[in-house]
């Protein structure tokens, strides 16, 4: 969500309007879920995606008539059909997108503004967007951003029923609602608050996997105590990159709660053993330490008789990675990639 966002914001800074597709609901399977978004420009061309194939040249063919127009819509898609299947289209679900025009104005700018600078700062937020009536169709959607702690950002009256929706959200929930109230259809939106993932060790598999999990979404903090190696030249991408006096001691100045996935990728047993150690003290949600079993297994040993229990033990997903017959450092760093998404989606559940 943050790399849609922020590139809304760059468009609209830069005096352009913009279509913006939204998914809204969507039922059975389908190619993406609710709160999906796709940017639309004038001349046809899209950042981000709501799926492909069939539904994603319809909501293009749509955004150029909302462009001509200034008219936002909702269009439904129906992918269960005998049509659906006669051209290979068989996912088997149903959604709704809402295909917006979004003019480049103060107030819609203010508001995308609002919502990276909580993305960035990791702050919890509800985007609210003023669908119109449920028989008419709005020309603008007016929007406000409703912060947890309680400040709304925007032109737009929040409800109290809608108010009261954000109040019961759990943080669990990822997806948008719909709320209805006197007739008027709201969309409530949380903001997506991402993981952080701590890679321990600035070497060539935490080079691949950084990038990877940024792309994905996850917040990546980078920690070695090579100077040469924890860099920014290495990792343009981090949210932090940061050199350690060494790797005693090195989780006391960091931020490790649930939603924390620490990556053990160091240069060697001892390091590995140190930081893991550590980890293992925190209620970090995933805890990941590369090589082999036969490494693994000495350093649990080490572990159990310093005090560490079965329990504690079972936190620790080694060798680190899905099992995809992985060798080489990139495809070492997709199978990481590939078990902190499944890590973050288990946790969502």
């Amino acid at each position: 969500m943050s790399r849609v966002v922020h590139t809304i914001c760059s468009f609209l800074e830069q005096g352009e309007d913009l279509v913006l597709a939204t998914i809204l609901s969507h039922e059975g399977s389908t190619p993406r879920t609710a709160g999906t978004k796709m940017i639309v420009k004038r001349d046809g061309e899209t950042i981000s995606t709501v799926g492909g194939g069939l539904v994603e040249a319809e909501v293009i063919k749509a955004a150029s008539a909302v462009f001509q127009t200034r008219t936002s819509r909702i269009i439904p898609f129906d992918l269960t059909g005998a049509d659906m299947e006669a051209i290979d289209l068989v996912c088997g679900g149903r959604l709704e997108i809402l295909v917006e025009f979004l003019p480049a104005e103060p107030a819609n700018l203010r508001v995308f503004q609002d919502l990276a600078r909580a993305l960035k700062e990791r702050t919890r937020c509800f985007l609210v967007s003023d669908l119109g009536s449920i028989s008419e169709q709005s020309p603008t959607v007016k929007r406000c951003l409703v912060h947890e702690a309680g400040p709304i950002s925007g032109d737009m009256v929040c409800p109290s029923e809608v108010l009261g929706t954000i109040s019961r959200w759990k943080p669990k929930d990822r997806y948008p609602v719909l709320v209805t109230t006197e007739g008027w259809n709201y969309l409530v939106e949380p903001s997506f608050v991402p993981g952080t993932v701590y890679l321990f060790g600035a070497g060539h598999i935490s080079e691949q996997v950084a990038p990877l999990a940024k792309l994905v979404d996850f917040r990546t903090v980078v920690l070695d105590d090579r100077s040469e190696f924890a860099n920014r030249e290495r990792f343009p991408l981090a949210d932090d990159v940061l050199v350690l006096r060494s790797f005693n001691d090195c989780m006391r100045a960091l931020d490790v709660d649930g939603d924390s996935y620490i990556v053990i990728v160091t240069r060697g047993h001892l390091h590995d053993k140190t930081v893991l150690e550590q980890a293992l003290r925190t209620d970090a949600h995933y805890i990941g330490m590369i090589g082999s079993r036969r490494k693994r297994d000495r350093i649990y040993d080490e572990l159990k008789s310093q005090g560490f229990t079965a329990e504690d033990i079972k936190r620790v997903h080694a060798p680190i990675g899905t099992d995809i017959g992985a060798e080489t450092p990139e495809e070492i760093g997709i199978s990481i990639v590939g078990e902190l998404i499944q890590a973050r989606v288990k946790r969502g559940k």
